[in-house]
């Protein structure tokens, strides 16, 4: 992966912040994208060698990909782990809740990734990694507009692969179950004894571990790989 120029939306998440780091460490420039949290994305941008550059999902994500073609020269791996989670019952779920979901979660991965195409396919080279969720293969209560939205966007994936793969652009997800993150947290306390009841593994993952497997499918090494939702969930998802 050595001076490959790759972007990571959501970086300074927990997810991401690994992820930033594990492609750094296989030699990868890295743009550590955020979304609020500028001062942390700078302090990570820093300590790789890289940049920071606000990504947004109300914004176009065009703008950010011209300034790293302008800062870096180009782009070559796009890590989509922008995600958000508004829990409620199906039943009890309101229109704006179920909205804003699926616009970050699954239309932004979309603008994402059709504003990557032109730099990737110009030079006939290209990774994108988009997180998924095991909520979008088994759901979970709470989760309709999470789980629907990652759903989307498996399928989404397997579609733009299908479409780009003959221009020399891989695009997969990698699927996490319960990860030690600020965003389980809440069920992690609540609910964590039932949890690991369906996890065969009987733990919970580590960012560390989503993040080397976000960085096998970025890196040339996973040159036939496409179209696959890659699960990291300890078999919870069996």
């Amino acid at each position: 992966m050595t001076q490959r120029i790759a972007l990571v939306a959501g970086g300074t998440g927990d997810l991401g912040q690994s992820i930033c780091l594990e492609l750094a460490r296989a030699g990868a420039r890295v743009a550590v994208g955020y979304a609020h949290a500028r001062e942390s994305a700078d302090a990570l941008a820093k300590e790789l060698g890289g940049i920071a550059l606000a990504v947004r999902a109300e914004e176009d994500p065009a703008l950010a990909f011209r300034e790293i073609g302008d800062r870096l020269g180009g782009l070559d791996i796009l890590v989509n782990a922008v995600g958000i989670n508004l829990e409620d019952s199906a039943l009890s779920m309101r229109g704006e809740d179920w909205q804003q979901v699926l616009d970050v979660d699954l239309g932004f991965a979309f603008r994402l990734t059709q504003a990557a195409m032109p730099y990737m396919i110009t030079k006939k080279y290209g990774r994108i990694v988009h997180l998924s969720s095991v909520a979008g293969r088994v759901g979970g209560r709470g989760q309709i507009n999470y789980a629907a939205a990652k759903a989307g966007l498996e399928r989404m994936t397997r579609v733009f692969a299908l479409e780009v793969g003959r221009k020399g652009v891989t695009i997969n997800c990698v699927a996490p179950g319960v990860i030690i993150s600020a965003m389980s947290r809440r069920i992690r306390e609540n609910h964590g004894k039932e949890l690991l009841e369906h996890i065969a593994c009987r733990r919970f993952g580590t960012p560390e571990e989503v993040a080397r497997a976000v960085a096998f499918l970025a890196s040339d090494a996973a040159s036939y790989i496409n179209g696959v939702v890659l699960p990291v969930d300890g078999g919870m998802s069996l």
